[in-house]
């Protein structure tokens, strides 16, 4: 790393810690007391009660005429979601600089916070996709164990500015995808699913949200600085977190087939991602900054216009042709 890159990075850590208050005051505006959250046993069946056979018949019954292509989705977006462990590490490498998971800092409380509320996603996902009876749980397992293994890399460069633009744009996307696969749920008659997908969803637009304010103060106190950042993570894409599910394993086509399945349906597509990056900069104004460094013009029109390709490219692509992950159970057993 050269002189000049550290001193960049010296320079937006030191405007992370003059945020930190700001980040305390979310916690406790935008997240909620782990006593009063929902749970996801609030979803499931009650195993302990004498009924409890019945209740996952009729879970077995709702999701027997899901299509295929959703429950691919909702794998996807599941197994995307436990990878957590991945997250939060990453995380706190970049903004724990007392490297104690305990601190009353900001930031790592926010950290711990969010990452307690993420937790249940993955955890109730996972137990209604497996009381279905539609997976192949084993190979579920086994991308799940895999991802984490490989880990994360959202090529935020160490640079806490990037992280945060990488952060409010994925939680935005992951909203979508959960809204998406809702509305999907609800067209297949399962209204129960509708409501995990739509609940979880209402999860993510409250840390988007967080995390968008967060970048909205990084660029009041540092305009120059928010904008190479935005640049920069735009330049090289948004690196979708489950994208290392295969590497090394026997598929090795499976992220790949997962984006072309959510693209097929609706559920997270190219269209998707120009939306979000319009949203952002219109969000953060980038098209009035003003008082920028020289060349900074540069970033702006890129920014302002990047949308714009992507609605272009989105209108290009063509359909896919139907996949099968092996996610799949090969059939559905009566219970």
């Amino acid at each position: 790393m050269q002189n000049e890159e550290r001193n960049e990075l010296a320079k937006n850590m030191e405007v992370i810690g003059m945020i930190e208050g700001f980040v305390t005051e979310t916690i406790g505006t935008t997240l909620v007391d782990p006593d009063e959250c929902w749970q996801p046993t609030d979803f499931l069946p009650e195993l302990t009660q004498e009924d409890a056979l019945d209740q996952i018949k009729k879970l077995r019954e709702r999701t027997a005429n899901i299509p295929d292509s959703i429950i691919t989705s909702l794998v996807g977006n599941m197994i995307t979601e436990e990878a957590l462990p991945s997250y939060q590490t990453y995380f706190n490498l970049i903004v724990n600089t007392e490297r104690d998971l305990t601190s009353t800092n900001g930031w790592v409380k926010w950290s711990r916070a969010w990452t307690a509320e993420e937790n249940r996603h993955g955890d109730l996902l996972n137990k209604y996709l497996y009381l279905s009876g539609r997976c192949d749980m084993k190979e579920v397992e086994q991308t799940i164990h895999r991802l984490i293994y490989n880990g994360f890399n959202p090529n935020t460069n160490h640079d806490p500015y990037q992280a945060i633009v990488y952060t409010s744009f994925q939680e935005r996307a992951t909203r979508i995808s959960h809204v998406n696969t809702g509305k999907l749920a609800d067209k297949a008659g399962d209204f129960t699913l509708s409501r995990i997908c739509k609940t979880i969803a209402g999860d993510e637009a409250r840390h988007e949200k967080a995390y968008k304010s967060f970048m909205s103060k990084i660029f009041e106190i540092d305009p120059n600085g928010a904008l190479t950042a935005f640049d920069q993570m735009m330049r090289k894409q948004i690196t979708m977190p489950a994208v290392l599910m295969d590497q090394g394993g026997k598929n090795k086509n499976m992220f790949v087939d997962f984006s072309a399945v959510t693209q097929k349906i609706g559920v997270y597509t190219t269209w998707d991602y120009a939306s979000i990056i319009e949203h952002l900069v219109a969000l953060w104004k980038i098209d009035s900054l003003t008082g920028l460094k020289d060349g900074a013009s540069k970033a702006q029109d890129y920014l302002c216009t990047l949308a714009s390709r992507y609605k272009r490219i989105a209108e290009r692509m063509k359909v896919p042709d139907e996949i099968n992950l092996s996610w799949l159970a090969p059939k559905q057993f009566s219970f």
